[in-house]
């Protein structure tokens, strides 16, 4: 196995500008510990060459022989590391040609498998998980062991089962993470995939080194850009929960790279506060969902758009085609949408703006407003937000 990680107590240390403020809870907290958790990561994976910013051969060079000749991937997850990895399938996809398809680990490691037939697929395998020993994707990690396939395990303990037992290992530098819901592990993961995605980027000879330089200093950006809206978030995201307090239902939709976040918020909101939340692609709602939607089941639609990616403009274009029907239809509407985009503005009930990015580094940007969203609706509710019932923070018996 070989580590692409480094130890040391600067992982654990909780940012100074954090440690300023007191904090009700360890959730909010650790959405505010985001940016340095980020920043942390990068530093392990980004240097400074002799023609600018770099990937760090030190930490890449075993990647090499875990790539698929093929250009297949299989990404294997639970939880809110499962909706990183379709994160990740967007980014390793659209960048990079790769055919990837995301699992969850708790039926992959149950499919079976006949060690004397002919496997007729032998993709590249990514387990992502936050502690490294969830016992589904650990089980998953196994089984893509025995069909001979080369895994690469990204979790946030650089000492887990499966940072050990894969054969390659990119570990976060999130630092440890003590409430349930997980938040700055995501934006971690998100971050390594975003570097996966260069490195497979640079290897197929889809980008040359200044255009590798211009993405790297793109994703450093992110960290300061998510300070700079934090505090304009949470107020507007607790003025929110209460607004929203009683709906009894919540529909996410995104599309595109986007669908991802659409699912996490979701998720985010069902464990921490337990009401009732679903993710969808934006185009799905009118095949079904929409009878759902009413006075007590509102909308959260990601709107935000790269205006310099062709790509990014048709799925918004199609976004406010679909904003303009609901409200049309009378439907209660939450919208994340880019800085100062009043069209979006005036289609919602509110909207909740994110600065303008890079698509594929939008979602790093735009998940922590549905963080924060969550926490404060499980404020509303009474929750206990670090503990939510019935779940843990790794899941390390196996699931029946």
């Amino acid at each position: 196995m070989f580590a692409l990680g480094r130890g040391g107590s600067g992982v654990e240390k909780v940012a100074d500008r954090v440690l300023d403020r007191v904090f009700a809870h360890e959730m909010l907290r650790e959405i505010y510990e985001q940016p340095e958790a980020i920043r942390r990561t990068l530093a392990l994976y980004v240097v400074q060459g002799e023609e600018g910013v770099e990937l760090n051969p030190e930490f890449f060079t075993p990647l090499a022989e875990w790539g698929n000749a093929h250009g297949e991937v299989l990404i294997l997850a639970s939880g809110s590391s499962r909706h990183s990895g379709l994160d990740g399938e967007i980014l390793l996809e659209d960048q990079c040609g790769l055919a990837v398809d995301v699992e969850y680990a708790s039926e992959y490691s149950l499919r079976g498998f006949n060690p004397n037939s002919k496997d007729l697929r032998n993709p590249s395998v990514i387990v992502l998980s936050q502690s490294g020993e969830t016992s589904d994707t650990l089980a998953a990690l196994r089984e893509a062991r025995q069909r001979g396939q080369k895994t690469l395990a990204i979790t946030n303990v650089e000492e887990s089962t499966m940072a050990r037992e894969a054969d390659v290992s990119m570990p976060l530098a999130a630092g440890r993470e003590k409430a349930i819901p997980a938040t700055k592990s995501f934006t971690s993961q998100l971050t390594v995939l975003a570097l996966l995605a260069l490195y497979e980027s640079v290897g197929l000879n889809k980008i040359g080194a200044g255009a590798l330089a211009s993405r790297i200093r793109e994703l450093e950006a992110v960290p300061g850009a998510i300070e700079a809206q934090l505090p304009r978030w949470e107020t507007q995201m607790a003025l929110l929960a209460n607004k929203y307090r009683d709906a009894a239902t919540f529909l996410y939709l995104g599309r595109g790279i986007h669908y991802a976040i659409a699912r996490e918020g979701a998720l985010k909101l069902k464990e921490a506060s337990y009401i009732h939340a679903e993710g969808y692609p934006t185009g799905e709602l009118k095949h079904g969902p929409n009878a759902l939607v009413s006075e007590s089941v509102p909308l959260v639609v990601l709107a935000t758009v790269d205006l310099n990616q062709d790509g990014s403009v048709l799925r918004y274009e199609k976004t406010l085609q679909l904003l303009r029907d609901m409200k049309a239809q009378g439907a209660k509407v939450i919208a994340l949408a880019n800085t100062g985009d009043t069209e979006v503005a005036g289609l919602v009930s509110d909207c909740v703006f994110v600065d303008p990015a890079p698509e594929h580094l939008l979602p790093i940007s735009e998940v922590v407003p549905l963080q924060l969203f969550a926490y404060f609706m499980a404020i509303e509710h009474g929750v206990n937000v670090d503990h939510p019932r019935n779940l843990a923070k790794a899941v390390v018996e196996k699931a029946h």
